[in-house]
């Protein structure tokens, strides 16, 4: 397999759920760049396990530690590498799933991939555990884009049926994405908070779980970066957003709901305010031609709900070659959603650093 990506910003990542440590080694960033390591931690908290009754109660302190290209407060310019550590690791929990493939993981299918030699603990390199280095390089990237005036930020649009309001396309301000940041629970309706919190912990209680959706916006991107077909933005993000783990579904602007509309109503037409183009609408979220037109890049992630459940489950046994039921031990999430928001805003904002290296170099 290929651990790497990236066309300008090149990010490889390494390690398992339950090994020693998971890391990043990001390849391309510009020197002399001084990085709020502050930040970065809360960045880190923001995704950590163990933090509330709503997610894991395994607990790590997601610290990360730059081995490489960061010296005397600056990146160095040369590729920099930092590793966080797993030390909260139960794998006794994981003995029995090396047989009975667990419904709704990468088990079976990484079995038959790795023709068996894949570390199942805690779902080894398939694991959500895995997304800590890239909140790391994401809140890398967000300070570099925040000193171009770029504001990255994302709110839970629901919890199963629970629906938030959803952001004003065209007035969202980076003010309210970056105020979101600070909320365990990220709404701009706050009066759903309770009857969210009900919803996950009901179906924890129950040892179910649930999913929802994340929708995110960019605020003060500037027209004209992305490229037609291949590097476009739609396509650089959807990469991204697809590989983190439970993203099941990604849609810009309106989305599948445009298809209801006549193109009369979807086109956003242009008008110029203060010798700047806006659209009086945003229903394409930002982009056009797989370029941004200077409105805010609005899209929406779809979050499957937390695969490892308490409940009894149908499975099979690859060793014995027989169907078997099997119970989940270990410690879960009954809902990833609030804590797949900042992974959801770190590979938005590493795809975006990408795709401008691209166009100007480090002339940011």
């Amino acid at each position: 397999m290929s651990g790497v990506w990236g066309n300008n910003l090149k990010i490889s990542i390494f390690g398992e759920s339950h090994g020693n440590a998971i890391g990043i080694t990001i390849s391309g960033l510009p020197s002399g760049v001084e990085l709020n390591l502050e930040q970065i931690d809360k960045e880190m908290k923001r995704r950590a396990p163990g933090r509330n009754d709503l997610s894991t109660a395994r607990k790590e302190g997601d610290i990360p530690e730059i081995l490489s290209g960061f010296f005397n407060g600056k990146t160095t310019g040369t590729p920099l590498c930092a590793i966080v550590r797993n030390s909260d690791t139960r794998s006794k929990d994981y003995g029995e799933i090396k047989e009975l493939m667990r419904p709704g993981h990468a088990d079976y299918t990484g079995n038959i991939r790795y023709a068996g030699f894949n570390d199942y603990r805690g779902g080894g390199h398939f694991s959500g555990r895995i997304t800590a280095p890239l909140v790391f390089c994401g809140a890398i990237c967000k300070q570099i884009l925040a000193k171009k005036g770029i504001e990255i930020g994302a709110h839970i649009k629901s919890i199963r049926n629970v629906k938030d309001k959803a952001f004003d396309y065209i007035n969202v301000s980076k003010e309210q994405v970056i105020s979101l940041r600070d909320l365990e629970l990220p709404l701009i309706d706050r009066s759903k908070e309770e009857l969210m919190r009900k919803t996950i912990l009901e179906a924890k209680d129950q040892g179910d779980s649930v999913g929802g959706i994340i929708e995110c916006a960019v605020v003060g991107i500037e027209a004209g970066i992305g490229d037609p077909f291949f590097d476009s933005m739609e396509s650089t993000l959807s990469h991204l957003l697809f590989s983190v783990p439970a993203v099941k579904g990604v849609e810009f602007g309106m989305g599948f709901g445009i298809t209801k509309l006549y193109g009369s109503e979807s086109n956003d037409e242009l008008y110029y305010e203060d010798d700047k183009v806006k659209t009086s609408t945003n229903n394409n979220g930002g982009i056009l031609g797989g370029i941004t037109n200077g409105m805010p890049i609005i899209f929406k992630a779809a979050i499957k709900p937390t695969a490892s459940i308490a409940k009894k489950q149908k499975t099979v046994n690859i060793e014995k070659k027989k169907d078997e039921n099997l119970v989940i031990e270990g410690r879960h999430d009954p809902c990833i959603v609030q804590r797949a928001i900042p992974v959801i805003e770190a590979v938005t904002a590493i795809g975006i650093l990408d795709l401008m290296k691209g166009r100007d170099g480090w002339n940011l």
